[in-house]
């Protein structure tokens, strides 16, 4: 693409921005439309088939139709759709005539739509702009278009601050309060709540009311009012301009008086004075607003902060950035501070176009992403992955024996003594099969997963940090924070919902080689092949130990060796085998299981099934990479 549009379409008023392909130090530009920078979300067709757009249509005379505020009821009446059609039409159709949109030019347009619209509802919407003649039209949230404003501007000096920080956008335009809460970049969950169909407009026709029923021509007003659309619809407009003036320094106008006369001519004329001073925007504020359910505007707004504070829990923003024309006014940094005190609340010097221009940023971040993306998937095609698991796979090993060689001796092999001691296992030639179950039992627990979870993360520590050597360099190219694609951080921080699915990998048939060699490992040592180095630990073994000894003397070892083995030993003579002594004999012998572990590793693993698991964790890293890739919404330039 050789351009990239972005099109703030607003209830109350509309912006529309361009950055250029090549343009990268510089904020996109912002397009007149119909002479404005900045135009009413409003058309009118005359008796004679023109369509207006903009200002001109809130008062032109002898027009046939004539809409405005239709963004507001998309969602709640279907003829919306087709004012919303027209409008757009007829903006296109002003870009193209005044030459700032090429007939078949490479080019994107990027729509904004509130946060809480469906998948659906946004569909519905972009093929509105597509039957209206658009080039390709995507619609995204005008949070996300706002934060993209913040983190490109240069004058706020925020990117840190968005990155690393949850973040609450507080979008407050003519007709809606739309809030959003952002995390490490992106728009992780949304939280809505109180009345969010509040907007400047409300003020405004308060504004309008409370300046008619002062007037000395109220009368004659209110009767042009009745009869004539667009008279109305102007003096509404004059009363927002009236208001934005005065709370764009409220602290110069706070001791003033602010006014603007407008002579109207309809069947005669009459005057109407509107005014803005300090009482009249105290008023505004706190008295009960129309709408609002006998509220005024403060409590609504404050409500709705109080009720997102309180969705929120303790995941609280720390950066709260406000955009939309109403932002202008001291009051709602004031507000969102006193809801939100731990937070920072910052705002752009021109807030009526930070959705344009994050608009427009969007269309070359997502070609920025599409290309990224990628190469994410170009180097899970390889067999990089696969190569640094397999180099890791004898540490995992190891890791996993000495995580869980102490666990098994002391809730395995102590249950078995405890077992034989107490009489309920017979003989020692039942050792080897108890130990088998118990063993296994143990590592299907709950108690052995968490050991083999905690061992299977820190040895993807390092497994990450060998992969930072691919995936960095692809983040650096693309202007993407590395952190995207930095697995150790996930590892650490938990801040994606995906999991190395250990307990399905490492199922007890796929290790069983490894069980054996513990098992065959722990029965050598603990019974030396006869039974008899289990039967003389500890002091008191020591008497069973000569006992035995005189009895090979008398019999023969060999003989007494099987004997032994299946013999039903008196619990008498088992008692006399404390546990605390077979206790420390397995203190003593751990070292040992593990050593000669180590020893067996390369002769007798499985291959085939080391293989298996080399591929399924790396198959996990590597789903791991693409959702990580895919969530990936905000790259700080």
């Amino acid at each position: 693409m050789e351009r990239y549009y972005g099109f703030d379409l607003g209830d109350a008023e509309s912006a529309v921005a361009r950055l250029e392909k090549d343009q990268v130090r510089k904020d996109p530009d912002i397009l007149p439309v119909g002479e404005e920078l900045s135009f009413v979300t409003a058309f009118a067709r005359t008796a004679g088939g023109e369509l207006l757009i903009g200002e001109s249509a809130c008062y032109a005379p002898d027009v046939t139709r004539r809409a405005l505020r239709f963004k507001s009821r998309f969602l709640t009446d279907p003829e919306s759709a087709k004012d919303i059609r027209t409008f757009a039409a007829g903006v296109l159709d002003s870009l193209k005539r005044d030459g700032l949109l090429g007939e078949g030019e490479d080019s994107c347009f990027y729509v904004g739509c509130p946060a809480g619209w469906s998948r659906s509802d946004r569909e519905l919407y972009r093929r509105l702009f597509e039957d209206a003649g658009y080039p390709p039209v995507r619609i995204i949230s005008e949070s996300r278009a706002a934060l993209i404003a913040a983190c490109r501007s240069k004058h706020l000096q925020v990117a840190y601050d968005i990155l690393a920080k949850p973040v609450l956008v507080v979008d407050v335009g003519s007709s809606t309060t739309d809030f959003a809460f952002i995390e490490s970049g992106r728009e992780v969950e949304l939280h809505t709540a109180g009345e969010v169909m509040l907007g400047g407009g409300i003020m405004d026709r308060m504004l309008l009311e409370e300046c008619v029923k002062e007037s000395p021509e109220s009368a004659a007003v209110e009767a042009v009012f009745q009869k004539s659309e667009g008279w109305k619809n102007y003096c509404e407009f004059a009363a927002r301009r009236l208001k934005e003036k005065y709370f764009s320094d409220e602290a110069y106008w706070k001791d003033r008086t602010l006014t603007r006369s407008i002579g109207i001519l309809y069947e005669g004329n009459c005057t109407l004075t509107l005014r803005m001073d300090s009482e009249m925007a105290r008023r505004l504020l706190e008295e009960s607003a129309p709408g609002l359910s006998g509220s005024s505007f403060q409590e609504a707004f404050c409500s709705s902060l109080t009720q997102i504070r309180s969705s929120l829990g303790e995941d609280l923003p720390e950066l709260i950035f406000l955009t939309g024309g109403v932002s202008r006014m001291p009051a709602i940094a004031r507000w969102c501070g006193e809801a939100f005190p731990e937070a920072v609340v910052i705002t752009t010097p021109q807030p009526e176009f930070s959705i344009a221009r994050g608009l427009s940023c969007s269309g070359r971040i997502d070609e920025d992403m599409r290309a990224f993306r990628r190469e994410v998937d170009d180097l899970i095609e390889t067999s990089t992955v696969e190569n640094i698991v397999s180099c890791h796979m004898d540490d995992l090993y190891r890791r996993i024996v000495e995580a869980l060689i102490d666990p098994i001796l002391e809730n395995a092999v102590m249950r078995v003594f405890d077992r034989w001691r107490s009489g309920e296992i017979s003989r020692l030639t039942e050792i080897d099969r108890e130990l088998r179950e118990e063993i296994e039992q143990y590592l299907r627990g709950d108690e052995a997963q968490k050991i083999l979870v905690s061992t299977v993360s820190s040895w993807l520590t390092p497994v990450a940090y060998e992969l930072e050597e691919f995936t960095m360099p692809i983040c650096v190219r693309h202007n993407v924070p590395y952190r995207a694609l930095n697995l150790s951080s996930y590892l650490s921080v938990s801040d994606i919902d995906i999991r190395i699915h250990t307990k399905d990998i490492f199922a007890i048939d796929q290790i069983t080689w490894m069980i054996n060699a513990i098992i065959s490992i722990l029965v050598g040592l603990l019974c030396g092949g006869s039974g008899i180095a289990l039967i003389t630990g500890g002091l008191k073994g020591i008497v069973a130990g000569a006992i035995l000894s005189l009895s090979v003397l008398l019999i023969g070892q060999d003989y007494l060796e099987n004997r032994v083995m299946d013999v039903n030993i008196p619990k008498p003579l088992r008692k006399m085998i404390t546990r605390s002594a077979f206790e420390n004999r397995m203190k003593r012998i751990s070292p040992e299981v593990k050593a000669n572990f180590y020893e067996s590793l390369e002769t007798d693993k499985n291959e085939q099934i080391t293989t298996r698991l080399t591929d399924e964790i790396s198959h996990q890293i590597e789903q791991c990479l693409t959702k990580m890739s895919q969530i990936v919404e905000i790259p700080l330039g």
